[in-house]
């Protein structure tokens, strides 16, 4: 993990956060962590799979001994990834994809101006 990239994660609202939790609830989880815990494997999928996906579930495994908190925050930084959300051992991330064909990307209610 030597090459960083500046890539910032997306700062989600809170609307924006609860547009994204109904859309993953019906998703089933694309990487399970298991006992390999945080390998670079297990981050290079991820990766992938939120270019292809765009918002994901990454189940942790009852063999892993992973805390679920630090391991959620630490995704999400590794990824450059919006923590949506974390249910049980399940972490729900979403990072957009502008090269994504426009009518295949998640497209988030606009932030909210108040005056």
């Amino acid at each position: 993990m030597s090459e960083k990239k500046t890539q910032a994660a997306p700062t989600l609202t809170t609307r924006q956060k609860q547009f994204l939790k109904g859309l993953a609830h019906p998703l089933n989880p694309l990487v399970q962590i298991g006992k390999d815990e945080l390998s670079l494997g297990v981050i290079e999928t991820i990766k992938t799979e939120l270019t292809r996906h765009e918002l994901i579930k990454v189940k942790i495994g009852s063999n892993c001994g992973l805390d679920k908190n630090e391991t959620s925050v630490t995704l999400s930084e590794l990824t450059a990834s919006a923590l949506v959300q974390l249910i049980g051992k399940t972490i729900v991330l979403y990072k957009p994809n502008p090269k994504r064909a426009k009518d295949k990307r998640i497209l988030l209610p606009k932030a909210s101006v108040t005056m």
